[in-house]
């Protein structure tokens, strides 16, 4: 089934705009997700805001926004002031620089969209696609939505442009927070380790080859329940990590493992994906009441 595009937006390269239509990359909305029911009945429970001083439901039109400054200590803001503050969407990507894309550490990504051509874009898009995958840059630019600016990377994917939200600088905390000893690694052990690295090495990442095995164990799990059958609960997985007494022996016992996995794999052929299970449509759902 084709894509559904989910806005309009315009690239600003130097004179030239490129109007292109927005699509979601990922599919994180297909998640299998759990309603709360009633434990007694079956029926779906509502959620409730409670005033934590007086103990009584608030309704949502008495509700205000406040910020806490100080333990238990809020200004407030009211939705005008608020919506003040918000940035305006644009709809236009504002290109400001190129980089390398290897430049980017990816812990800096974020959400990935995909671009394509809207009307009388398809010159312009597939130039400024050519032109990146030649010179092996990206476009860094600026996007505002939903009351917020986004940092953004454009790079080419084969023909189409990939639009990659960026996190900003103070969203990322700098690795040296986290507290290493760095530990006096011996040469022997190094070469194994290498070795180790090498034996598990393949040309590219095939993201075809990872299986999401909860998933499916989740969705086997709803048909089975659907079609009134009960499941069993089995134990967690038997956590094997310990103490390395010896990691030389440790690092050859690791060849030796995967030299034996890599010949059962290849005696066994490329591994095939398990059927999804199909799930029933789901009604909708009536827009709640504001």
């Amino acid at each position: 089934m084709a894509m559904r595009s989910i806005g309009s937006l315009t690239i600003s390269f130097g004179l030239v705009a490129i109007p292109v239509k927005l699509y979601t990359a990922t599919q994180t909305a297909n998640s299998i997700s759990f309603n709360l029911l009633h434990k007694g009945c079956g029926s779906r429970l509502k959620q409730q805001y409670v005033c934590l001083k007086d103990g009584q439901t608030v309704e949502r039109d008495d509700m205000i926004k406040g910020y806490e400054f100080s333990k238990d200590q809020y200004v407030q803001f009211s939705n005008e002031e608020i919506k003040a503050m918000e940035e305006i969407g644009t709809h236009s990507i504002d290109i400001a620089e190129f980089v390398p894309i290897e430049s980017i550490d990816p812990v800096y990504f974020d959400k990935t969209y995909y671009l394509a051509p809207d009307k009388g874009g398809n010159k312009p898009y597939g130039l400024l696609n050519e032109a990146l995958k030649d010179t092996k840059r990206c476009a860094i630019g600026r996007w505002a939505a939903r009351g917020k600016s986004y940092l953004v990377a454009l790079r080419p994917v084969g023909d189409v442009l990939t639009m990659q939200q960026l996190h900003f600088a103070t969203e990322v905390r700098a690795a040296t927070e986290v507290d290493v000893t760095k530990p006096d690694v011996k040469a022997p052990e190094l070469k194994l380790a290498k070795q180790l690295i090498e034996q598990q090495t393949t040309a590219a990442f095939d993201p075809t080859a990872y299986v999401d095995d909860v998933r499916s164990r989740i969705e086997a799990a709803i048909q089975k329940k659907v079609e009134g059958q009960e499941i069993s609960v089995a134990e967690g997985p038997v956590e094997t990590g310990g103490k390395v007494i010896d990691l030389m022996e440790a690092l050859r016992a690791s060849l030796t493992k995967t030299e034996t996995a890599k010949a059962n794999v290849a005696k066994l052929g490329p591994r095939k994906a398990p059927k999804r299970v199909e799930q029933a449509e789901k009604p909708a759902r009536k827009a709640s009441k504001r």
